[in-house]
């Protein structure tokens, strides 16, 4: 398996300590994405990312991380 279908199975944790929590059926701002929920395993804060993010997302709170995507539909 490659290293990006990976990183969309719930579960995984990236290099910076971030966990796939769920996937959304939002659209996400990247080329055919989904947002996906991460959360932080240093502060619990959790946030959207796309997809092709996952492998080298911070948290937006503790690591300065880029802000998330929202994780439901307004």
């Amino acid at each position: 398996m490659s290293e990006a279908g990976k990183t969309t199975r719930e579960g995984y944790r990236n290099r910076n300590g971030q966990v796939n929590v769920r996937r959304t059926n939002i659209p996400g701002n990247d080329h055919l994405q989904v947002v996906y929920v991460l959360k932080c395993g240093r502060c619990g804060a959790e946030y959207g990312a796309n997809g092709s993010d996952i492998f080298q997302r911070k948290c937006p709170r503790c690591q300065g991380g880029m802000p998330g995507l929202p994780t439901s539909r307004a």
